[in-house]
């Protein structure tokens, strides 16, 4: 079984969906340790590839250290049809990103979502509805897939929400993306801890 795939959206993958990336790898490894890997597989994209084989933003990978993430091997890369068939979980940055990963991939829109959209339904879960977890792949995949269909109900025809969006901390100073991280944060804790209980 391969690990629950969660896939991260914004513009350039340099700023919001590393960060989104590393912070999500760091809770589960918080959660479970090293063995996070073989259950969660957290990556990143953005919907331009103008810095493809980069690495982070120096700001962006200041927050992700400073948070007990890693910033190691990692490099930008362009959204491609093929890692939205991957993933379980796609989380984008924007409104306009989710339209953006439903206009390439229409099937994928049960299981994408706004981050802040994400983070504000999940809190709203009935978590004993859930298949429980064992730790082992088959049953955090089975998990994974059972939030993801959860919180897609919870959503109903409503859409996000203007304040759903994480901004573009790009070119703008570490308070701001302190804050970015923060708001990241605000969704990817508490999803790994429902995911891993």
């Amino acid at each position: 079984m391969e690990p629950f795939t969660i896939l991260h959206v914004c513009m350039g993958n340099i700023c919001r969906s590393p960060m989104a990336e590393r912070l999500l790898a760091r809770a589960v490894r918080d959660r479970v340790g090293e063995e996070g890997d073989q259950l969660v597989r957290s990556v990143s994209a953005g919907t331009g590839g103008w810095h493809e084989g980069e690495e982070m933003n120096p700001p962006a990978a200041r927050q992700v250290r400073s948070r007990g993430g890693s910033t190691t091997g990692f490099e930008a890369r362009k959204l491609r049809g093929d890692f939205i068939d991957e993933a379980d979980l796609i989380f984008t940055a924007t409104a306009d990103q989710y339209d953006y990963v439903v206009a390439l991939r229409p099937d994928a829109a049960d299981r994408t979502f706004v981050m802040g959209e994400f983070g504000r339904l999940i809190g709203a879960l009935d978590q004993s509805a859930l298949p429980p977890a064992d730790g082992k792949p088959d049953s955090v995949h089975a998990r994974g897939v059972a939030i993801v269909e959860a919180v897609h109900a919870l959503r109903g025809p409503d859409g996000p929400q203007p304040g759903d969006d994480l901004d573009d901390p790009w070119g703008r100073g570490d308070q701001t993306f302190q804050r970015i991280g923060d708001e990241i944060e605000d969704t990817t804790v508490p999803f790994a801890k429902i995911l891993l209980p």
